[in-house]
């Protein structure tokens, strides 16, 4: 059975996201859709490329994955499927996907020329563009049969983290905080690894906190404070799934996580000083 994934910043109270599960299936009945999430915040590409990213590698190769952020319909402005890691993205090219894929090349970029061939009215984009072609891909169709292959698409940039030399300092932002208030930045293991071999110390500091060690696992806080029940409420840093610097409280929420006790937001500077 083929999978078709939904990822949209439409939220789940107005019909948006039921208008295109519907379309789909009124296509192809047989498809399995899977939600990723619709809880994205308005616009947010870096939001969703991150989440995506972390998902989609966990679903059969071959999946299409449609990516409904930023994309209401414009004149001016294409849609396009990526082909990358063995499967289907699709998305306005407002470079959300350079952003998912910024360190895999595709496999192929296509501009979705569907609905142009038959002069067909965009009223959404997503039900009158990307649901057919997943449903056309679904079936087995050639990615050719609805677009045309180009060399690029829209680029943007993904906030990368800076060393400073002259201070022994690595600078990077906050890009995204979790539903447990768990504060991700864009310092990721590598680097942080390639700096800190030529120091013996470092302090991670942010607002007017610090922190001065760091876990390689949720699991691995736990087992060194050996007994939960009396550690809870505490803050850590860890390397988390993505291999990414996250701050966070041990058994924290959104009322009592990272984001509320530290007070951080998306954009904001972290720091690891090293001597």
């Amino acid at each position: 059975m083929s999978i078709i994934t939904l990822t949209s910043d439409f939220g789940n109270l107005d019909y948006r996201v039921a208008a295109v599960k519907g379309k789909i299936l009124s296509l192809n009945p047989e498809v399995n859709i899977i939600d990723i999430t619709h809880d994205i915040q308005a616009y947010n590409l870096i939001q969703t490329s991150y989440i995506v990213r972390n998902a989609y590698k966990h679903f059969p190769k071959g999946t299409i994955h449609i990516l409904s952020v930023d994309s209401f319909f414009h004149k001016s402005r294409k849609n396009i499927l990526y082909k990358a890691d063995g499967s289907y993205f699709l998305a306005a090219d407002n470079g959300l996907l350079s952003l998912v894929f910024f360190d895999i090349k595709p496999e192929a970029i296509y501009e979705i020329t569907l609905n142009n061939r038959f002069d067909d009215v965009v009223n959404f984009t997503s039900t009158d563009v990307f649901a057919p072609v997943a449903v056309h891909l679904a079936n087995g169709g050639l990615p050719e049969v609805i677009g045309r292959k180009i060399k690029s698409s829209k680029q943007l940039l993904f906030p990368k983290p800076v060393y400073n030399e002259s201070e022994k300092m690595i600078i990077g932002e906050v890009m995204y905080i979790d539903n447990f208030g768990n504060i991700i930045s864009n310092i990721s293991k590598d680097f942080y690894e390639n700096i800190a071999k030529g120091f013996e110390n470092f302090t991670i500091k942010f607002r007017n906190l610090s922190l001065s060690k760091i876990f390689s696992s949720h699991s691995e806080v736990v087992s060194d404070w050996e007994r939960e029940t009396e550690f809870h409420g505490q803050s850590a840093a860890i390397f988390n799934d993505s291999q990414l610097l996250e701050l966070t409280i041990y058994k924290g929420s959104k009322k009592n996580g990272a984001k509320t006790l530290f007070g951080l937001n998306v954009g904001e500077n972290i720091y690891i000083e090293f001597s």
